[in-house]
């Protein structure tokens, strides 16, 4: 047992429930810990193991100064000192642990790092970097609503499985920006894990449609929030990104993580190239509020009028409006993303908006307030037939059997889907001139949907019923551990008495690893005698063990010993 875990199990024992539970959190104790009492964990807080856990979360300034720690106290007013006794790194006067001095025994002084000021941005890479964040905002959008209609799956570590990176790279987007751009919308809140899929949030809608300016805002601001502590300052910005691969020199991955957040900070533009610093990053890195107007002022005018063509495309003359754009894309597929880009209708591209909730009339209303030159009558009929036919396939619950029901006017609709190989897995059987199965109403409208069929959801009033099949979901906080009942078992134990708790410790340590001893007694008369003692036994408040010298058996009240030393063998 180690005599250094004495202090911190009496600086243990005097602290608050709250200084507890910040420690056991920074530290990672885990609420089930099977600790006694503050002696326990005291020695497991100075285990080797736990404390080369602890080493790799410290900055690059409580580095250096728990190195200095390891051989002389540190001064009082030392800004890290408050950090590492709160880490139980140091004792209340300023040194080290011995077990943690041990540890870093062999550990260099880490690189200082450069904390000098960026220099501004030049004009042509300030106009480099403004595009770089244009081109981010506009690739994170085309993942969010790529996700928005078909959640991303996962993989056990969390990370986008290769099958989805390369069905991203088909749709247009990066596959080697696409952990960057995935990253950048965990830290902004716009996805998040449910069940091993990658979900959008209820904020993805609203930010779709927000002005580039306030989406590129969002992004900064939520990168700023989520980054480690390391490059954070106290005003809440962060340190110059020279210093970043520096912050934490004791973390094996710190090298690969700081790369990625330069990799994002230069993708959102708040790095421009040569390191530089663009006109919009600076209060950012101040900690003050987003101002994205020296942004915006490089970027292309959004437009909000394009070009419908009888060869049922349509051709925007600039960046539309990401509110316009991200409807304009529920009705027709997109072809081509530049500042002038293409996009198509398709039978399949109007049935998916009747499908979102658009209907005949709302789609040609959006368009011919949208087009600068009115509605083709290609398209126009290309939205009446494909209206006309959608819906031909209704899709209800049997009030009487609880079964879903299709049914449809068409009869070759019916039979076509009745031998459908893709629909097997529904198990279809026909009842007076429908299909009937047990599988859910939602899953039987999915896969007709899929099918190509023109399905429709109908409660059971006859009202039609618009579908949702991925909805929103809401990123769950992280859940703090609860250390209430580890620390009130603490407490438990915790008598008035510690010199005689450690006593206890001692002796019993002694007897388990059967140790020599040099006891102090104190005799009756006052004074005191030191005995060589083989400790064999521990019970009843009494010691028992060889006297070395005079080669007999003694018992000793635990009470009359005043000190144990355990002798090195």
């Amino acid at each position: 047992m180690s005599t250094h875990a004495r202090p911190l199990a009496e600086w243990l024992s005097a602290a608050s429930d709250e200084q507890l539970t910040s420690l056991f959190t920074a530290r990672r104790v885990r609420p089930d810990a099977g600790w006694q009492d503050f002696f326990d964990a005291a020695e497991a807080l100075l285990d080797p193991a736990s404390i080369a856990r602890a080493l790799p979360a410290l900055t690059h300034e409580e580095a250096a100064a728990l190195l200095v720690a390891a051989s002389r106290p540190l001064d009082e007013h030392a800004p890290e000192r408050a950090t590492l006794e709160h880490l139980a790194l140091i004792r209340p006067d300023g040194a080290a642990f011995p077990p943690v001095a041990a540890a870093i025994a062999d550990r260099d002084l880490p690189t200082p790092p450069r904390m000098s000021a960026p220099q501004p941005a030049g004009e042509a890479d300030s106009a480099h970097a403004a595009e770089r964040a244009f081109t981010t905002v506009s690739a994170l959008a085309d993942l969010l609503l790529l996700a928005r209609e078909k959640p991303f799956a996962l993989l056990a570590g969390g990370n986008v499985s290769a099958g989805e990176k390369r069905g991203l790279g088909e749709s247009g987007v990066a596959a080697e920006s696409v952990d960057a751009l995935i990253a950048i919308a965990v830290d902004s809140a716009l996805v998040a894990p449910d069940e091993r899929r990658l979900r959008t949030t209820v904020r993805t809608e609203e930010w779709l449609r927000s002005p580039v300016s306030d989406r590129w805002g969002a992004l900064a601001a939520g990168f700023r929030d989520a980054l480690p502590r390391g490059v954070r300052t106290a005003d809440g910005g962060w340190t110059p990104t020279t210093s970043w691969p520096h912050a934490h020199p004791w973390d094996s991955a710190w090298p690969e993580h700081s790369a990625a957040l330069l990799e994002r900070a230069r993708l959102l533009g708040l790095i421009a190239d040569g390191d530089g610093e663009p006109a919009w990053a600076e209060p950012l890195r101040l900690g003050r509020a987003v101002d994205p107007a020296p942004l915006t002022a490089l970027l292309p005018a959004e437009v909000d009028r394009i070009f419908l063509q009888n060869d049922l495309s349509a051709i925007s003359p600039g960046p539309l409006a990401p509110a316009l754009d991200v409807r304009l894309r529920t009705i027709a597929a997109r072809e081509s993303a530049a500042q002038a880009s293409t996009y198509r209708f398709t039978p399949e591209s109007i049935a998916h908006a009747l499908v979102a909730g658009e209907t005949e009339e709302s789609i040609l209303e959006f368009l011919e307030a949208l087009s600068l030159t009115g509605i083709p009558q290609p398209l126009r009929y290309l939205v009446s037939q494909t209206a006309q036919r959608h819906g031909l396939v209704r899709v209800s619950v049997d009030s009487e059997t609880g079964r879903t029901r299709i049914e449809s006017s068409d009869r070759h609709l019916i039979e076509a889907m009745a031998v459908d190989q893709s629909l097997r897995p529904l198990a279809l059987t026909k009842h007076v001139a429908a299909l009937s199965t047990r599988v859910g109403r939602d899953t039987v409208y999915w896969a007709l949907t899929d099918a190509r069929y023109p399905a429709t959801l109908v409660a059971e009033d006859g009202t039609v019923i618009t579908g949702e099949r991925n909805p929103a979901t809401e990123p769950a906080p992280e859940s703090a551990a609860d250390y209430a009942p580890l620390i009130s078992a603490l407490r438990a134990h915790q008598g008035p008495d510690a010199d005689a708790a450690w006593l206890d410790r001692e002796l019993d340590a002694a007897v388990r690893a059967k140790a020599v001893l040099r006891v102090t007694v104190g005799m009756p008369d006052g004074s005191t005698r030191d005995l060589i003692l083989e400790a064999t036994g521990l019970g009843g408040g009494r010691l028992r063990g060889r006297d070395r010298a005079a080669d007999v058996e003694r018992t000793l009240p635990v009470s009359s010993i005043r000190a144990a030393t355990v002798i090195p063998q």
